[in-house]
């Protein structure tokens, strides 16, 4: 049985993202953290999200950056949307972590034990 590995897309600054890291560094799990601040998220990794959640379940509807980035009012595709996600990682409900073939979006500790429980 391999050690289970998470990896974590998210941002220094942001609460839920650390909450993930603290999580899963309590439970020995090796964490790959990706800081989209130095590294925007591949566009086909954030497709796996999309595809899972759909595009407005990634969005922080009611952060700062979704208010300045006036999304809530062009008129724009989805592919518009993922563009603009990808240079503003803000605008993304933080953090997105996949362990093996979980996702999840945000903070969400029934996910996070879930990858934890899966060989």
């Amino acid at each position: 049985m391999s050690a289970p590995q998470v990896q974590v897309f998210g941002t220094k600054k942001s609460k839920e993202t650390r909450a993930a890291e603290r999580f899963f560094k309590e439970r020995k799990v090796k964490i790959h953290f990706v800081d989209l601040t130095q590294r925007p998220i591949a566009k086909g990794e954030l497709m796996r999200f999309v595809q899972k959640f759909g595009l407005n379940a990634l969005l922080d509807l009611e952060g700062k950056a979704y208010e300045r980035s006036n999304l809530a009012y062009l008129r724009t595709t989805e592919e518009g949307v993922i563009a603009k996600v990808i240079e503003t990682p803000e605008l993304l409900r933080l953090p997105l972590v996949r362990g093996g073939k979980v996702l999840s979006v945000g903070e969400d500790l029934r996910s996070w034990k879930a990858m934890l429980e899966q060989e």
